[in-house]
């Protein structure tokens, strides 16, 4: 049980493990490029490898936000087990639409034919998606495990569970490079696979006595039906799906720009780089829902230490964005050549502060799911997947912009509309929180 009136260094020690965890899975996309960008074929590899990920994130997108469901919801033995059976059920699904996306034909109609990918990068794209069939079902398991960490103080067990991910996705990467002559695909596909799988089961064995003591709770008033939990959770995995589901939009807009092989190459360098700071306002959401007290009595807390947070996101990338530190990170770390690099400097500059908006937006629906009104969420996101397809459009259609260009603004953009829009339900649900 949260206490009210927790201070801000009581925030900043819940909210560390979670922010390490992020971090230490924003290591995943910077190390997996750059050991592709290391193999032969980089460009294509780089490029196969970022639009394989984004198939298989979409894929998962209903199920990424069980952790704030288990979080939020999850209370006795009646709401665990619903819970549970809801998310295998969510995980059955989401497997056998990923099973019937890797069926030849209907592959090759999505890669070839709507995205007009050249023929290289789609064979190479299919390989991928095949090895990331765990990908979406494992990462729903591991997610709804975390919530109950989450819920019960147990932030730095998630950590854990995040370093030995990262523990098996290094053997594997690593192993498969110095042993083997296999396509940049198979290593990044085959590692992400292995700590994925790796989390989830620690997770599931981390969380025993929290499963253990939940399912000998049956004093809690607390009950919710599968009705109630669709009613709950149906806006959060739109979201997730509409959120996610526009990378491939992205991808087709790029594939039909200028420098179009390019800017699928080197947008997931960028984007891997950007995440490991938006991953510490990602963080923030479950800190949000889980500390929020009772009646909002810990918002203005929470609020504060959004602001410091979101101010010194700001700062950290505009370090490495606007110094040389960033020629550094691009040919240096990432592997990049010079031409690669320049256009992914250029494109990281635009983005600069989009990690402090993720900050807001996290935050943001915290007050949201605490109050049980998840719908503005998903127009709100809505909204975002909008600006980002229409100015897609006016920069690469109608101005010719460089894809990867494009693609920065329309992020942008689209993020500054979701921000507005949950303003006016934001401030309704801390109004009529405060008065409870």
């Amino acid at each position: 049980m949260v206490q009210n009136n927790i201070t801000l260094k009581k925030i900043f020690r819940f909210w560390l493990p979670l922010a390490l965890t992020w971090l230490l899975m924003s290591v995943e996309g910077p190390l997996i490029a750059a050991i592709i960008s290391r193999l032969a074929e980089p460009k294509f590899n780089l490029a196969a490898h970022g639009i394989a990920f984004s198939f298989a994130l979409i894929i998962e997108a209903p199920i990424i936000m069980i952790m704030s469901a288990s979080t939020a919801l999850v209370k006795n033995r009646q709401t665990f087990l619903k819970l549970r059976n809801f998310t295998y059920i969510a995980n059955g699904l989401i497997t056998v639409i990923m099973l019937i996306f890797i069926i030849p034909d209907v592959f090759s109609f999505v890669t070839e034919y709507l995205l007009e990918l050249p023929k290289e990068v789609a064979e190479l794209t299919y390989i991928d998606t095949i090895i990331l069939l765990p990908w979406p079902a494992a990462i729903g398991y591991r997610r709804f495990y975390q919530g109950l960490l989450i819920s019960d103080n147990k932030t730095v067990k998630v950590t854990l569970g995040t370093i030995i991910r990262l523990f098996f996705m290094g053997i594997t990467a690593f192993g498969l490079y110095l042993f083997t002559d296999f396509h940049g695909v198979i290593v990044g596909g085959s590692a992400l696979s292995a700590g994925v799988i790796a989390e989830g089961l620690a997770s599931k064995i981390m969380a025993r006595d929290i499963e253990k003591r939940l399912r000998a709770n049956h004093t809690h008033p607390e009950r919710i039906s599968y009705r109630g939990i669709m009613k709950f959770y149906y806006p959060l995995a739109l979201t997730s799906l509409l959120s996610l589901g526009v990378y491939p939009m992205v991808t087709f807009f790029m594939g039909h720009s200028r420098l179009s092989i390019e800017s699928l190459a080197i947008l997931p360098v960028v984007n891997s780089l950007v995440f490991i700071f938006r991953s510490l306002g990602l963080s923030y959401q479950e800190v949000g829902i889980a500390m929020m007290g009772e009646n909002f009595a810990n918002y203005k807390k929470l609020r504060d230490f959004g602001w410091i947070l979101g101010g010194s996101v700001i700062v950290g990338l505009s370090i490495i964005a606007y110094t040389p530190l960033a020629n550094f990170w691009f040919e240096t770390v990432s592997g990049l050549t010079y031409e690669l690099s320049e256009l992914s400097i250029n494109t990281l500059a635009i983005v600069t502060i989009l990690p402090a908006l993720t900050v807001l937006i996290s935050f943001q629906r915290a007050v949201l799911v605490y109050a049980r009104n998840t719908s503005p969420i998903t127009f709100a996101t809505a909204a975002e997947v909008t600006g980002i397809i229409v100015v897609l459009f006016i920069t690469i259609n109608m101005f010719d912009m460089i894809g990867a260009y494009g693609a920065a603004i329309a992020y942008m953009i689209g993020r500054i509309a979701a921000n507005f829009y949950l303003v006016p339900p934001y401030m309704k649900s801390i109004r009529t929180g405060i008065k409870k």
